[in-house]
C-alpha cells in the first residue's frame, strides 16, 4: 500500500485507480451522501446481521468496568453505546465493597466525517433524553452511560499521546482508509501497554459457493437498494467494491501484526462475511 505522503503514488477507491491524495476526499464525499441513512445502509449490506455481529465483536472485547477506549470511524455510535453498556454492565456485577464510587468508562468516537458524528451525536441525545430530559428514557441514562467524547480527526495521524487507551475499536472503517499500515500503527502507538485492539470488518468468503451467492447479491441488489431508498447507487456501489478490494482475514492478520501488535488472531462470522482480528501491546 502507497505511503500517503508519496508523490504521484496511487491507490484503489472501490474499483478505480485514484491518486492517493484524493482518496480520502472521496471517501468522505461517500459517508456524507449516507450518513443519515447509515444505519438504514448497513442493514441492506448485511441484511440486518451487522448488528449481531457488533454485539459479539464487543462482548469478544469485554469492557472493564472503568475501561478508557478509542473507537475510531464511530460516527454513529453503534459500538461505542456498545462498549459503554458493557462496561456498565461490569461495572454492577463486580460492584466493590467499598462505598467509594468506582471510576466510569470513559469512550471515546473517533470520525474524520462530522456528518457521521452528527449522527451519532443525536443518537446519543435522544438515548439520554437530550439537554431538556423530554424523553421516554430514564432519567439516569447519562450517568448510566459513563463519559462519551465526540472528536473529529484522521486515523492516519491521531491526535491523542502515547499510552492513552486501554482498548481501540474499528468496525467497517478500516478498509475506508487510505494508509491502512499508518492507522494500525496509530492504534499500537495509543494503545497502552496490555490494551487491546479490535477490528470488524467484512472478508473474503472462503467458501466458493456462498461466495458467488453473496457477491452476486452485493454487486446486483446492494446498489438497486441504494437507488431505490436513497437514489444513490454509487455510493452503495463503492462500499461493495472497497470490501473487494479489502485483504483476506489472514493478509490482514499479517498487517496487523506488522504494525507492533502481538497474540494476533481472527474469527471468521457468518461463513466468513466478516472477521473479527483482535491484538495487544505488549
Amino acid at each position: 500500500e502507497p505511503a500517503s505522503g508519496s508523490s504521484g503514488s496511487r491507490t484503489d477507491f472501490g474499483f478505480q485507480d485514484v491518486p492517493v491524495e484524493s482518496k480520502a476526499e472521496r471517501v468522505g464525499e461517500v459517508f456524507s451522501r449516507v450518513a443519515q441513512k447509515y444505519d438504514l445502509m448497513n442493514d441492506l449490506m448485511s441484511s440486518g446481521m451487522h448488528r449481531i455481529w457488533k454485539d459479539a465483536f464487543v462482548r469478544q472485547l469485554s469492557p472493564a468496568a472503568d475501561v478508557v477506549h478509542l473507537d475510531v470511524a464511530g460516527g454513529t455510535g453503534d459500538i461505542a453505546f456498545r462498549v459503554l453498556d458493557a462496561a456498565m454492565d461490569a461495572t454492577h456485577s463486580n460492584k466493590p465493597l467499598s462505598e467509594e464510587e468506582p471510576t466510569p468508562p470513559s469512550v471515546t468516537v473517533f470520525d474524520i466525517n462530522p456528518q457521521m458524528l452528527a449522527v451519532g451525536k443525536s443518537k446519543a441525545e435522544q438515548m439520554q433524553g437530550g439537554t431538556g430530559g423530554q424523553s421516554g428514557q430514564d432519567s439516569s441514562e447519562s450517568s448510566r452511560r459513563g463519559s462519551l467524547q465526540w472528536v473529529l480527526g484522521d486515523a492516519e495521524k491521531l491526535p491523542f499521546a502515547n499510552d492513552s487507551f486501554d482498548s481501540y475499536t474499528i468496525a467497517f472503517g478500516i478498509r475506508n482508509v487510505t494508509d491502512k499500515m499508518a492507522a494500525l500503527r496509530e492504534a499500537h502507538r495509543v494503545l497502552r501497554k496490555g490494551g487491546r485492539f479490535m477490528c470488524l470488518e467484512f472478508s473474503r468468503v472462503p467458501y466458493p459457493f456462498l461466495r458467488q451467492a453473496y457477491e452476486l447479491y452485493s454487486f446486483s441488489v446492494i446498489p438497486f437498494l441504494g437507488q431505490i431508498v436513497s437514489g444513490d447507487r454509487a455510493s452503495y456501489s463503492y462500499l461493495v467494491e472497497s470490501i473487494q478490494r479489502f485483504p483476506d482475514a489472514q493478509e490482514f492478520k499479517q498487517m496487523v501484526e506488522d504494525s507492533g501488535l502481538v497474540k494476533v488472531n481472527y474469527r471468521l462470522l457468518s461463513g466468513g462475511i466478516v472477521a473479527i482480528h483482535s491484538g495487544f501491546k505488549l
